[in-house]
C-alpha cells in the first residue's frame, strides 16, 4: 500500500498565511531617500527610465532596481509611481514663488547681495535664481568674510544701493559675529544687512536625510571642515577636485527650498526683501 504521510510537508503547515502587503502609492522625485524591500539597499533616487529606478546611496554607489519591485520609506511597504501631470497652471520656482511670465532680461539693479564663497553661490542661485532674475539682483563673491570690509569700502552702500550679507557660522562669539558687529557701527551700516546661517558650512544648510544621513557628522576642529565630511562618508577628499564633486552630488539633492533648513531659507528671503523693497 502507498503511504502518503511523507507527502505532508509540517513546515509549510505551520507558515502564517498572508495576504498581499498595502502599499501606498508615492510618486517618484528625484532625491527621494527609499530603501528596496528585498536587497535592503537605501538610497535617493537619482534617476528613472524604462520602468527602471536608480537609487545612489550616501557613498555615491547607484544601483537601478525594477520599478515594480517593493520599497520602504521610514520602514513603510510603499509602491513607486511615476507623478501624474495635472492640469497646466501657475508654476512655482524651486524658492516657491510663483515664476514670472516669460520677460526680457533686466539691467541689473544697484544693489546687491554678497555671499561667501563660491558654494554658497551655487545653492542660493540653484534654489533663488529666478526670482533674483525676475528682480535683477546680482549675486557676488566676498571670497571669505574677512574680506568683507574691503568689499563694502569699494561697493559704497547707500540709500538706493544696498547690500545685503549672507555669512556662514553667524553666531555669537564667532569670527563672523565680529565681522559683523563691527560693519554694523561703521559707516555702512545704515545700508547693509548681514545676515547668516548657524552652520559651519553651507554644506549643512542641505537637510541631511536628503543624503541618505540621520545628522551630519561632527569633524574635530583639528580637520579641514568639507575634507572631515568626505572622508566620514567614504568619499574622496585628497585634492580640490574631490571636493568639487562631493559638493555636487550635495547640491543634487536639493530640489527646492523644502530640501534646505528653515535657518538658511528664511535668512535668504530676508536679504532679498531688503535689497528689493524700495527705501521707505
Amino acid at each position: 500500500m502507498f503511504d502518503d504521510r511523507y507527502d505532508l510537508d509540517p513546515v509549510a503547515r505551520m507558515r502564517p498565511r498572508r495576504g498581499a502587503v498595502q502599499r501606498r502609492e508615492v510618486p517618484l522625485a528625484k532625491g527621494l531617500v527609499v530603501e528596496h524591500s528585498e536587497t535592503e539597499w537605501c538610497g535617493a533616487v537619482v534617476g528613472v527610465r524604462e520602468g527602471i529606478v536608480q537609487l545612489e546611496d550616501f557613498r555615491g554607489k547607484v544601483r537601478a532596481f525594477p520599478l515594480a519591485d517593493g520599497f520602504l520609506i521610514d520602514g513603510e511597504p510603499v509602491r513607486l509611481v511615476l507623478p501624474k501631470r495635472g492640469p497646466a497652471g501657475r508654476q512655482r520656482t524651486a524658492s516657491g514663488s510663483f515664476a514670472a511670465a516669460p520677460q526680457p532680461a533686466r539691467v541689473a539693479m544697484p544693489s546687491r547681495i554678497f555671499v561667501e564663497g563660491k558654494h554658497d553661490a551655487e545653492l542660493v542661485e540653484q534654489v533663488w535664481g529666478a526670482d533674483l532674475r525676475a528682480e535683477g539682483v546680482v549675486v557676488e563673491l566676498l571670497q571669505g568674510a574677512d574680506n568683507l570690509a574691503q568689499v563694502l569700502d569699494v561697493f559704497g552702500p547707500g540709500p538706493d544701493r544696498r547690500a545685503g550679507v549672507l555669512l556662514d557660522h553667524l553666531v555669537p562669539g564667532s569670527k563672523e559675529s565680529r565681522i559683523a558687529d563691527a560693519i554694523g557701527r561703521g559707516p555702512h551700516g545704515a545700508h547693509v544687512l548681514i545676515v547668516g546661517h548657524p552652520f559651519v558650512d553651507i554644506w549643512q544648510a542641505v537637510k541631511p536625510e536628503r543624503v541618505g544621513l540621520a545628522s551630519w557628522p561632527t569633524i574635530p576642529r583639528s580637520i579641514e571642515w568639507k575634507t572631515g565630511i568626505c572622508r566620514a562618508l567614504g568619499w574622496p577628499s585628497d585634492d580640490p577636485a574631490d571636493i568639487a564633486e562631493a559638493w555636487a552630488r550635495i547640491r543634487g539633492r536639493v530640489r527646492h527650498f523644502r530640501d534646505l533648513e528653515p535657518e538658511l531659507v528664511g535668512r535668504v528671503e530676508h536679504l532679498i526683501d531688503f535689497v528689493t523693497v524700495p527705501p521707505g
